[in-house]
C-alpha cells in the first residue's frame, strides 16, 4: 500500500498523539531535567583520583553532569539552530533522563534496598531499574564515544566509570574497555561526534547529524533490550509492558531523524506516563490526562501491530522515511496530530 497510507497508519498508532505545549512551558526553568543547575559543568569538575577523571554513573547527579559536559561540549555546532544552545540535538537524552528521575523510574523497584527513594538515597540510581541500566547505554557509551572523537579535546587525564555494586559485567567503564566489549556501539557513537568535530563542519547538515545520532541510539537501544530483559521482573506487569513498548517506539520516531532539541522533547515528553504504572492500571486511567492514556494506547498498539507483523510494519516504515521528502513527510504528521 501506499506510502503516505503507510505514514497515516503509523504516525497514528505512534506516541506523540497530543496537544504541544506552549512555547513559555519549554523556555523556563521547569524545561531543564531536575537537578540540572547541580550537575557538574565539564569534565574537569569531577573528582580526579590516581590521574584519572571518576565518574559516579550510578548516582544521578554525576549521570547528569556526563549529559551536561556533552551538550557544552557540542554547544558551537547547533548554536544556529536556537539560542542558549536550545536547538542542541542532544538534549533529548538528558530530558528523557529527568523525566526517569522525576518519575521514580531509576530507584530500586525491588524494594530490596532505599537506592534512589526521598526517605533513602535520592540520588542514587539502582542497577535493578531496567530504565536505569538501558539508560547507560545512552548515556556513558556515547560519552565515551565522545571523549574518542576528541569533543573534549586532548584531556589530561583518563576517564574511568565507576561499576555497581552487582551485575558488573553488563557494563562498560572506560574507552578502551567499552571498544573491546562492545566496538559497534562505540564506532556508531564516535562517527556522530566526529561529524560534528570534524573540519567539514561548514557543509554540516542537521538532517545528517540526526540520522547519525539515531542510528548510534537504536544501535544502544538493541544491544541493551536482550541484556537486561529480567530486569523487567522487578516492574509491574503494565510498566515492563509500557517499557518495551517504549523501547519498540523509538525506532519509529528515529526513522523520521526527529528532532530531539529542548523545545520539541519537552513538548512530546509532557504526555509521557507522570508515575510508575502499578498492577491493574488500564488506559484510561483515572490519573493519567486524556493525552498521557491516549499514548500509553498508541504506544502499546504500534508494538503489537509491529510484532504481528513480524517487524514489517518497521520494514515498511523504514522504506517509506528513507528519502528527505518521506522524512519531512513523516514529521509533519506527528506534528500535525500534536497540534490538532
Amino acid at each position: 500500500f501506499g506510502i503516505h497510507t503507510l505514514l497515516v497508519v503509523t504516525v497514528t498508532l505512534s506516541p506523540v498523539t497530543a496537544t504541544a505545549r506552549s512555547e513559555n512551558d519549554v523556555t523556563g526553568e521547569d524545561a531543564y531535567p531536575p537537578l540540572w543547575d547541580l550537575a557538574p559543568e565539564n569534565l574537569l569538575d569531577f573528582p580526579v583520583k590516581d590521574n584519572k577523571i571518576v565518574i559516579s554513573a550510578w548516582n544521578y547527579q554525576e549521570r547528569l553532569g556526563v549529559y551536561k559536559s556533552l551538550l557544552n561540549a557540542s554547544a558551537k555546532y547547533f548554536g544556529a539552530f536556537g539560542p542558549q544552545n536550545s536547538g542542541n540535538i542532544l538534549w533529548g537524552l538528558p530530558l528523557q533522563h529527568g523525566w526517569q528521575f522525576r518519575t521514580g523510574r531509576l530507584a530500586d523497584p525491588s524494594g530490596v534496598t532505599s537506592c534512589g527513594y526521598e526517605n533513602g538515597e535520592h540520588l542514587c540510581q539502582s542497577v535493578r531499574s531496567w530504565w536505569s541500566c538501558m539508560n547507560y547505554y545512552l548515556a556513558i557509551i556515547p560519552f565515551l564515544g565522545a571523549v574518542e572523537a576528541g569533543l573534549f579535546g586532548q584531556l589530561p587525564y583518563e576517564v574511568e566509570i565507576l561499576p555497581p555494586e552487582e551485575q558488573k559485567d553488563d557494563f562498560c567503564y572506560s574507552v578502551k574497555d567499552c571498544w573491546s566489549r562492545m566496538p559497534k556501539l562505540m564506532d556508531d557513537w564516535k562517527a556522530f561526534f566526529e561529524v560534528n568535530n570534524s573540519a567539514t563542519f561548514s557543509s554540516f547538515k542537521l538532517d545528517d547529524a540526526l540520522g547519525l545520532m539515531w542510528k548510534a541510539h537504536t544501535t544502544s537501544i538493541a544491544y541493551a533490550l536482550p541484556k537486561f530483559q529480567d530486569s523487567l521482573k522487578y516492574l509491574s506487569d503494565p510498566e515492563a509492558n509500557f517499557g518495551e513498548d517504549w523501547a519498540n517506539a523509538v525506532d519509529f520516531i528515529a526513522a523520521t531523524h526527529f528532532c530531539t532539541d529542548l523545545p520539541t522533547t519537552n513538548n512530546f515528553q509532557a504526555f509521557l506516563p507522570q508515575r510508575m504504572l502499578a498492577e491493574g492500571d488500564v488506559p484510561p486511567i483515572s490519573d493519567f490526562s486524556p493525552q498521557q492514556n491516549k499514548v500509553l494506547l498508541s504506544l502499546k498498539y504500534l508494538h503489537k501491530a509491529n510484532k504481528l507483523t513480524g517487524g514489517l510494519l518497521l520494514k515498511l516504515w523504514h522504506k517509506a522515511m528513507s528519502t528527505e521528502a518521506g522524512r519531512e513527510m513523516g514529521r509533519k504528521l506527528i506534528e500535525g496530530l500534536t497540534s490538532s
